[in-house]
């Protein structure tokens, strides 16, 4: 009997210091808009940095991929970290790196002090990413609620990376672009004194999710930081060989050399997490139809996605002549739209299925970037900048939210972060190798000559071949994603 009156007691303790659910999905969104917002804020703020440090037209590309290449390669890592040492414990550690990091960048004085914060930023937010999504789904039963739950997540995160044109216009234009990072100090420190606080420890997650999603240090599992050194190491050399494609050419061997170590990496990532006996990446994952076939679909539709904020800020800054802060409100209608596409979709998969609603995504994207490659010297504000980018990031936030459902959807508990976080390392990893690709395309078209015509013919065949991209992405989700969400 008096077990029986400790337990009450208990459950009743946790039900008055367990906070409200809203108040851990709004905590854990916020943590998912910062990390996003990172990847794009800089775009509008690169010519300044170059202006101000020196930077090489290269140089100027890593700004944004030291972020994002870090990010992805890091995020196994982070996702794994969370399993094992408690969501909370992670979402902390890596905010406090990433707010850390942010100030180390804004106070950058060379350039490569600069490109050293931004893969700190990047490994901060590998960390906290992946319990972003963990956090909301133990908070958030399963069915309709956990479902329009991610869908915030999905159109907070999708918002994050469209407001950073107009975040980082308005800063540049009225501050400097050292702000584009400094924001992100007084930000980051409220976020982590509200989580400290409003995020409940792994005990009371787990009842509030109704399952145990934390697994504790005492199972004898490990971190697999080879593993991580890996692929990052891997994803860093074949982003290094792409660019290197612009200057050298595909056949020399400063282009070469990179391609083939990081080929090499990969396999010997591969190779460790075969025979690991902690993986990082537990290669039985991938044989779950919805992990795989998610993941692939995320990877191919990051590729294309990622690089239309970078190609659209320059055009609008090196062609049409617009301010930070005009480029940025440019865009604004974009960023409306992909919030919009991902508060949709939860709304049209339960009649049309997962699977169809991203291909509805990614058609109504490719469609956009078919548009976009249309682009001229003096084309208007309406049919060059705004209808297409509508037609873009409405399709983007239409594909995101089903390709993430899938992807978690039949991962067991104890993986719950591995899936978050592979399905994030998927888009960022993506992003970032298709930024070397796409910005090595224009800058092929271009052919080093930097008239505003040359550089509108670079960037309209960065659109045109990301069009194409999505196109065949596309067809892969029709044949390989599952029809609908598994159920449990």
């Amino acid at each position: 009997m008096a077990s029986m009156l400790r337990a009450v007691e208990d459950s009743s303790a946790t039900r008055r210091s367990t906070p409200p659910t809203w108040v851990v999905i709004a905590l854990a969104c916020a943590g998912q808009f910062l990390v996003v917002l990172d990847v794009s804020v800089v775009n509008v703020a690169l010519p300044s940095m170059r202006a101000d440090l020196g930077l090489s037209a290269p140089g100027l590309q890593w700004v944004v991929n030291a972020y994002a290449i870090a990010f992805a390669g890091f995020m196994l890592l982070g996702g794994r970290a969370g399993d094992l040492y408690g969501r909370k414990r992670m979402f902390l550690v890596g905010l406090a790196l990433f707010t850390v990091a942010s100030l180390g960048g804004g106070l950058a004085r060379e350039g490569w002090e600069l490109l050293l914060a931004r893969a700190a930023q990047g490994l901060g937010a590998a960390v906290l990413a992946p319990s972003t999504l963990t956090l909301l789904t133990a908070a958030v039963p399963e069915g309709a609620a956990r479902a329009r739950a991610i869908a915030t997540w999905t159109a907070v995160g999708a918002g994050g990376g469209a407001a950073g044109g107009l975040v980082g216009g308005l800063l540049v234009d009225g501050l400097s672009w050292r702000w584009v990072l400094l924001i992100n100090v007084p930000v980051g420190a409220v976020v982590l004194a509200g989580s400290a606080l409003g995020i409940p420890p792994a005990r009371a997650e787990s009842r509030a999710g109704g399952k145990l999603l934390e697994s504790g240090t005492g199972d004898g599992r490990r971190l697999d930081l080879p593993g991580a050194l890996l692929v990052t190491s891997g994803l860093a050399a074949l982003a290094y060989g792409i660019v290197q494609t612009e200057a050298e050419g595909w056949a020399a061997a400063a282009t070469l050399v990179p391609l083939c170590a990081g080929l090499v990496l990969i396999g010997l990532f591969l190779a460790v997490e075969a025979r690991a006996k902690a993986p990082l990446m537990p290669l039985g994952l991938l044989r779950l139809r919805s992990v795989s076939s998610a993941n692939a679909a995320m990877f191919v539709s990051g590729s294309a996605m990622f690089c239309m904020w970078f190609f659209m800020t320059l055009y609008l800054q090196n062609v049409l002549g617009y301010s930070p802060l005009d480029a940025g409100l440019a865009l604004v209608p974009s960023s409306l739209a992909v919030v919009l596409g991902s508060k949709l979709a939860p709304l049209v998969m339960p009649a049309a299925g997962a699977r169809n609603v991203a291909v509805l995504g990614t058609l109504v994207a490719a469609a956009g970037f078919g548009w976009q490659s249309t682009m001229t010297v003096h084309g208007s504000y309406p049919t060059t900048i705004m209808l297409p980018g509508i037609l873009m990031m409405l399709g983007a936030g239409l594909a995101a939210t089903p390709l993430a459902a899938l992807a978690t959807s039949e991962a067991a508990p104890g993986d719950a972060g591995l899936a978050s976080g592979l399905i994030n390392t998927s888009r960022t990893m993506g992003g970032s190798l298709g930024l070397a690709v796409m910005s090595t395309v224009a800058a092929t078209r271009t052919g080093g000559r930097g008239s505003a015509q040359a550089l509108t013919e670079g960037y309209a065949q960065a659109f045109r071949m990301s069009g194409c991209l999505l196109l065949a992405g596309a067809l892969l989700m029709l044949a390989w994603l599952p029809r609908k969400v598994a159920a449990h």
